[in-house]
C-alpha cells in the first residue's frame, strides 16, 4: 500500500467518525431544543396565566391611587394632632410641676403646724403634770396608808382563824382555806334560809 492510499484511508476513517460524532452531536442537540421548546412553551402558558393577575393589580393600583391622594391630608391632619397631644401633654406636665411643688409646701406648713402644736401640748402637759404631782403624791400616800390598814386587818383575821383551826380535833378543814363570812338580812329567818 502506497502512503497516499494510507493517508485516504486514514482520512476516510476520520471522516466516518467525524460525522458519527456530527450524528450523535445533532441528535443531542435535537433532544435539548425539544426540551428547550417545551420549556419555552410553558413558559408562555405561564405568562399567559399570569397576564389576567397582572391585569387585576394593575387595576387595584389604580384604585389605590385615588387614596393614597387622601391618604396624604390624612397624615398631615394625625401630625398635626400628634404635635397638639405633645403640647398638651407639655402643659400637664408643667401642671403637674405645680401641683408637687404646691403639695411639697403644704407638707411642709403641715408639718410646721404640726411641730407647733405638739410643743404647745408637751408645754402644756407639763404645766398639768407640775399642779397634778402634789396632789397625786397626796392620794399616793393616803391609798398606801389605806392598803397598809387593810393588810393588817388582814393579818389578824387570819391569825383568829387560824387558831379556830388549831381548836377544832375533827380536822375537816384544809389549813390554807380561807375563811368565809355570811350575812343576813333581818328580814329572813332561820327557816327562809333553810328553804332556800
Amino acid at each position: 500500500m502506497s502512503p497516499i492510499q494510507i493517508a485516504l484511508l486514514v482520512l476516510a476513517i476520520a471522516g466516518v467518525w467525524a460525522i458519527v460524532e456530527l450524528a450523535l452531536t445533532l441528535r443531542k442537540t435535537r433532544n435539548v431544543v425539544d426540551s428547550l421548546d417545551k420549556t419555552v412553551n410553558d413558559l408562555n402558558n405561564t405568562i399567559a396565566e399570569a397576564q389576567p393577575v397582572v391585569a387585576k393589580l394593575d387595576g387595584a393600583v389604580d384604585e389605590l391611587t385615588p387614596a393614597l391622594a387622601r391618604m396624604e391630608p390624612l397624615l398631615k391632619s394625625s401630625k398635626t394632632a400628634v404635635d397638639a397631644l405633645t403640647s398638651n401633654l407639655v402643659e400637664v406636665e408643667a401642671v403637674v410641676r405645680d401641683i408637687s411643688e404646691v403639695t411639697g409646701s403644704m407638707a411642709e406648713a403641715s408639718n410646721a403646724v404640726s411641730s407647733v402644736t405638739d410643743s404647745a401640748a408637751g408645754a402644756v402637759q407639763k404645766l398639768f403634770n407640775k399642779v397634778k404631782a402634789p396632789a397625786a403624791d397626796a392620794e399616793r400616800k393616803l391609798s398606801a396608808a389605806a392598803e397598809a390598814e387593810q393588810s393588817t386587818e388582814r393579818v389578824l383575821i387570819g391569825e383568829a382563824g387560824d387558831e379556830a383551826a388549831a381548836d377544832d380535833d375533827d380536822g375537816q378543814k384544809p389549813v390554807g382555806k380561807p375563811t368565809q363570812y355570811y350575812t343576813y338580812t333581818p328580814a329572813q329567818t332561820s327557816e327562809e334560809s333553810c328553804d332556800e
